[in-house]
Order: structure tokens, then sequence, then C-alpha cells
């Protein structure tokens, strides 16, 4: 559906037209999605060999309990934030380019969707071309000019980074001659002791990595989250990482499979160290901040890094939490950064002394950010919490308990620079009060609240993320019955 809308959104050449064009596909391919989800958990794994040609021959398309589960959040955040996008896009970019937001709005939704759904690892790399190259667009529409430099910035590392996964695709292909997920996991274990296939190993997970903002790879989000428009912000922080994390899954466990990669070439023990380290480092990184959605950036590096322990951790309940922390993360920061893009419609900056006094001024929108950033923080009744707590568990079954007391301190740092926010917002004299600041239109707070609500909901009823992300662990385990 995004493919098809994309073409038709630029042919339309009209900013409403488009962007009604692409919010119908969103929600077609949002609701397709819950289908998909609903039938995989009834039925098992989906497979479509397309053109007719058969697998490992043809191009398989494999859904099965953990890409139905991202397929369901890339195109629900999508569903939900291009409602916002229309009034917020009509105040921060250009309005003769709008029309172009749409279109490559569309695109990058379609690689994102097509990464998750494909089972072959050249399409990978053609979809992530493809989000790429629209990603890049995206930021670069801004009004503000530091939106080229960060688009640039992020352009010279993703391309570096997809470079590195074309090369481990193509060393793959030489020693296995096939490029089915699923062929290659059976191929593979026959030349697995090959200095090819480690060299292979290595380049996907570090262009993988590189997309993901793994830390010390993550210097290329910070700038690109800050100076996107808001809209395009919350669908990056909700969605492209996130698909990135789940390649680092379906490479580790699908293709090269837990022996090969935890045992054989020991990625628990590079991966743990550096994830610990970038939730730290970017956690301390954005208390200094002075612009909040830059702030944002750094704290997505950090959350990424909860991801990353989880996975580390080599165990059911670890993969559990990674995998239920990736859809949660999505929900809590794209609730954060669009609660920004009503900030930015009112008072047109995030810098946080521009934002003293705004709580007052607008407390739908501020009462939104403080939910999310419990949230972020891990408070009891948000999805937050859930994430946490299972990661915490995960580490105490495995006697860790070092690691259980370094993931309860990195949450305060959480805190302290979400209330440096809240502190500004609510105890500081506005700047100018002379200025009267009001609340955000309806159009930008329905959405907003719909995913603070999902926060709270999902932190209650954890029964669909919970068991989705068990089952799917499981399956990835090879522990499934």
């Amino acid at each position: 559906m995004p493919l098809l809308a994309g073409p038709v959104c630029l042919l339309l050449h009209h900013p409403r037209l488009s962007w009604g064009l692409a919010t119908t596909a969103s929600w077609i391919a949002f609701f397709i999605a819950l289908t998909l989800l609903d039938q995989v958990l009834s039925n098992g794994t989906i497979t479509y060999a397309l053109g007719g040609w058969a697998a490992p021959w043809g191009i398989e398309y494999r859904i099965d309990e953990i890409n139905a589960f991202v397929l369901l959040i890339v195109s629900g955040i999508s569903a939900i934030t291009l409602p916002f996008a229309r009034t917020s896009i009509e105040y921060e970019i250009n309005p003769r380019r709008i029309y172009i937001l749409y279109t490559a709005w569309m695109l990058c939704l379609t690689g994102l969707l097509g990464i998750t759904i494909t089972g072959d690892v050249f399409n990978v790399f053609v979809f992530l071309e493809i989000a790429s190259l629209s990603s890049y667009t995206l930021i670069s529409l801004s009004r503000d000019p530091r939106s080229l430099t960060a688009a640039f910035r992020y352009l010279v590392m993703g391309t570096i980074g997809a470079t590195f996964i074309l090369i481990g695709i193509a060393l793959l292909y030489i020693m296995t001659g096939t490029l089915n997920m699923m062929d290659l996991s059976q191929r593979i274990p026959a030349v697995a002791d090959t200095r090819t296939v480690k060299m292979a190993f290595t380049f996907l997970i570090v262009g993988i990595g590189l997309k993901a903002a793994l830390f010390p790879m993550h210097f290329w989000l910070p700038n690109a989250y800050a100076f996107a428009p808001s809209a395009v912000s919350a669908l990056f922080a909700g969605t492209a990482t996130k698909v990135a994390v789940y390649l680092l899954l379906r490479f580790f466990f699908t293709v090269f499979g837990p022996e090969f990669s935890f045992d054989v070439m020991q990625s628990d023990r590079v991966l743990l160290p550096l994830a610990l380290v970038g939730v730290f480092a970017a956690s301390t990184a954005a208390i200094v901040q002075s612009d909040v959605k830059r702030m944002l950036g750094y704290s997505s590096v950090a959350q990424i890094g909860y991801m990353v322990i989880g996975i580390s951790l080599v165990s059911v309940l670890g993969v559990t939490a990674g995998i239920l922390h990736l859809f949660n993360h999505a929900l809590m920061k794209a609730a954060l950064f669009v609660s920004l893009g009503c900030v930015v419609y009112r008072i047109g900056s995030t810098r946080l002394t521009d934002m003293a006094g705004v709580g007052r001024a607008m407390p739908w929108t501020m009462g939104a950010f403080v939910v999310g950033g419990l949230s972020l923080v891990g408070v009891p009744l948000t999805v937050g919490f859930i994430s946490k707590w299972y990661l915490i568990l995960a580490a105490l079954e495995q006697q860790w308990w070092w690691l259980a007391v370094l993931v309860l301190v990195s949450s305060l740092l959480a805190l302290i620079y979400i209330w440096r926010v809240v502190e500004f917002a609510y105890f500081k004299a506005p700047a100018d009060p002379a200025r009267e600041i009001t609340e955000a239109p309806a159009t930008l707070l329905i959405p907003t609240w719909l995913l603070i609500l999902a926060n709270v909901y999902f932190g209650i009823d954890t029964s669909l993320t919970v068991g989705v992300a068990e089952r799917a662990a499981k399956l990835l385990m090879g522990t499934a019955s």
C-alpha cells in the first residue's frame, strides 16, 4: 500500500490530497498488519513466494511472531503520526515541498515494512536503501538549515553501514550460493568454520549496528532527530532504529543461529559492555543538552542499549525483554516527540530556556510529555516499567544482580533529564511574560494523547505485548513447542 501511494502523492502535487492518500495507505497497512499478527498467532508462520517462484530460488515473504509484531508497531506509528503531521508539517516546512514529504514518507514506510517482511537477505539491502534514501529527504525538508547538515551526516554514515551490510551479504552468497534466510540457516553450519563466514557475520553486525545507532556508532542520530520536522522525528524514533534492532535479532538467531553468534563469535561479550557503556554515556549526554529534541535523541541511544542488553543475555527471558522494549520504546518515544511537536507549533522552539513556563500555558501538551517521560523512566503502570521489569528478571535469572542494579541506576539518569524539562516548563518564569501562548489545537493533541494512552494501556494490560514477545523469543531461541 505505501509503495503504491508514494508515486501517486508525487503526481497529485497537492499538500492536503497527498496527506489524505498517505494517511489512508498507512491505516490500511496498519489493519493488514493487525490481521497478519492475528493469523500468525492462530495458525503459525505465513510464507508467500513472490511471482510463484518457490524459495530458495525465488523471493520469499515470511511472517512469524517476531516480524508480525514489528510490522504492527511500524505501521501503527505511521498511522497515528500522520494525522498529527497534517497541521504540524504545514507549520514546519515550506508549503511547496509538503507533497514531496508525503511521497518520501510513503517510500520510507515501504522500505521499513519491506525489511521486516522479506525472507531474502538481498532484498533486506534493497528495502534498506529505499528507507534510507527517503529518510535523508525527510530530514532535509525542515526549514532549519541545520537539517541539511544532519541529513548529510546521516547519508555518509548510512552509506557506510549499507556498504558493510552489502559486503556481508555478498560473502554469505559466495560461501552458500543462496540468499534465502531459512536456506542460509541450513547451509551456514557446513561452512561456519571458514574465515569468510566469520567476516560476513562481522560486516553484517557492524553495518546493522550503525543503522541501529548502537553505541559508539550513534553520532548521526541526535542531530537527525533534533533538526528533522517534528512528525518525522516521531516516525524515526518509533520505527527506524526498531527495524534495525529486528535485523540484529533476525541475523543473530535465524540466519547464523545462537550457537554461532554467541558461542563461536562470542558477540555477547562485545555487545553487553558496549550496550552498558552506551546506556550511561548517552543518558549523561542527554542530561547536559539544552535542546529537548536533541536530548531525546541521546535518550534513544540509551534505550537501544537496553534492547541490546536483553539480546546479549541469550536467554528466552532476555530476548523477551529486548523485543518487549522494542515495542514499548516505540510507543513512548513517538509520544514524546509528538508532544514536543505541539510545543514547536506554539513557540517555534524546543530549547529548554524557551520552554520556561509553557506547562501552565499548555497543560494538555505538557501533561502528555510528563506521562511519556514517566514511561521512559520506568514508573509502574506505564510500558517503560514492564520493559525494565522483564530486563531485571532476565538479569537475575542468570544471577547477574550487578546488571539489575545498573539498569535501576541508569533509570535514575533518565529521571534527571526528564525532570529538567519539567522544571523549566512548570517552575520557571516565562522568558517573555507578555507573549501569549495557547494550548495546541485538537488536531495535534488527539494523536498525542492516543500514543500516551497506549503507553498506559499496554503498561497495565500486557497480555498482547508480553505474550507475543515471549512467543517470538522462544521461536528465535529454538525452544518453541
